[in-house]
């Protein structure tokens, strides 16, 4: 039984921005401002230029593997199923983390408005109706879940747009000149944090066997979601620093709907307030959609050795088994972390992964099915793939040590994992 072609280029972009926007926007203006102050402008322009380097690596790579999985058959077709399989757990656990991140979010918004939010209770059962409903709408169909992003990411959109069209109205120019220009330091340790906002299109891709014409649809829907995810953002920290000043940093926790109550009053501050919560809803809701695509595809190459996680609904033919773990998954974490902490290791994990990718890029690039591609190719030969992977090392530099010897300890779990599965099964 196969999955259905179904998605469109509309539709694969809508799934990506809702994926990204979703990942941050309303809440990280606040935290890098902190640091950067006006710069922070910098940090956006950064992470931007390392997702399009990145993105045109994907591009590439989407044009010639066109099966189910996104990155981890990507890294999997080009490397072999060891590198598949370390690729296939790292977008698991920085998808599931992620959501967890946003999950908190929400409820950190909603508390400034409504405080039952700040109940453990409370937070418990909207994450069981959060996750388990998504779940059960991607369940009964790809169609359904996929319509259903098409509208959420409308509706969050707006809200935005409102701010970025009349924000402008109530900026100070004043409030945007830099006081200091911050170190190279500054920018990455900062942008470890902000990347978690621009992250999320190598989920998307994950619907790369359910995609209409994937070497036309894959490059096409990741050129429109980037440009556009930029151009939001770095109009959303301008308007927001614009209007607030030195004062953003003091509403960490929602600052676009502060932004919102000086441009239009208090029911601004309400709109943008459950619009947030919307938008992040909806990040939610695609990467159920997409990530247990992931986990299925890995299963049926037998990479991860659990079966049942391969199977397919015989009414709704979707992978029933890989979307319960997830939303389960999702679901635990959420109830025992934190924002700030889960985004870093969200974030750690995802540029591992765009490591993977650009070193594939070059692999490609090296082998006989570069020269039979006739879809998309990066331009400038190696020079992308090769600038993207030195930027992510330098990226992943400057996580804390303590970080850093957590995934060493738990690559080296996981390659254990690995290589005693492969001996057993061989038995």
């Amino acid at each position: 039984m196969k999955l259905q072609r179904e998605v469109g280029v509309f539709g694969l972009s809508a799934n990506i921005v809702n994926i990204i926007i979703g990942g941050g926007i309303f809440v990280l203006p606040a935290v890098i401002a902190a640091s950067l102050g006006a710069a922070s402008i910098i940090a956006y322009l950064f992470c931007g230029f390392v997702m399009i380097l990145v993105m045109a690596c994907f591009a590439e790579l989407g044009s010639v593997f066109t099966e189910d999985g996104g990155s981890y058959t990507y890294i999997q077709s080009s490397f072999g199923n060891y590198p598949g399989f370390l690729t296939a757990i790292l977008i698991v656990v920085a998808s599931f983390t992620g959501d967890a991140a946003v999950a908190n979010a929400i409820v950190d918004i909603l508390s400034t408005f409504l405080p039952i939010f700040n109940e453990f209770w409370t937070q418990s059962l909207f994450f069981i109706l959060l996750f388990f409903g998504f779940g059960f709408i991607n369940i009964v169909g790809l169609k359904k879940g996929v319509g259903f992003v098409k509208v959420i990411t409308l509706l969050k959109l707006a809200p935005l747009f409102l701010i970025i069209i009349f924000g402008f109205s109530e900026v100070s120019v004043s409030n945007l000149y830099w006081e200091n220009t911050p170190s190279a330091t500054e920018i990455g340790e900062m942008s470890l944090i902000l990347f978690f906002a621009f992250v999320g299109a190598e989920k998307g891709l994950s619907l790369s066997g359910e995609v209409k014409s994937p070497n036309k649809t894959i490059p096409k829907a990741i050129a429109l979601s980037i440009v556009t995810i930029l151009i939001i953002y770095i109009l959303i920290q301008l308007i927001s620093q614009g209007v607030l000043g030195n004062t953003l940093t003091n509403y960490d926790k929602n600052p676009l709907a502060e932004v919102a109550n000086v441009v239009f009053g208090p029911i601004g501050f309400t709109v943008i307030t459950f619009g947030a919560a919307v938008s992040m809803v909806g990040s939610i809701s695609s990467k159920i959609l997409s990530m247990p695509r992931v986990i299925f595809a890995a299963t049926s190459k037998n990479v991860i050795p659990l079966k049942s996680l391969g199977k397919i609904h015989k009414k709704y033919t979707t992978p029933y088994i890989a979307i319960i773990v997830y939303i389960c998954l999702g679901f635990g974490f959420s109830l025992v972390g934190g924002f700030k902490e889960l985004a870093i290791i969200s974030s750690a994990s995802t540029l591992l992964i765009y490591l993977g990718i650009s070193l594939a890029t070059v692999k490609l690039k090296t082998s006989k099915l570069n020269k039979k591609n006739a879809g998309f190719k990066v331009p400038g030969s190696y020079l992308i793939p090769i600038t993207s992977s030195a930027i992510i090392v330098w990226l992943l530099s400057k996580l804390s040590q303590e970080k850093i010897f957590v995934f060493i300890g738990v690559l080296i779990i996981l390659s254990l994992m690995f290589f005693i599965v492969k001996l057993f099964s061989k038995k």
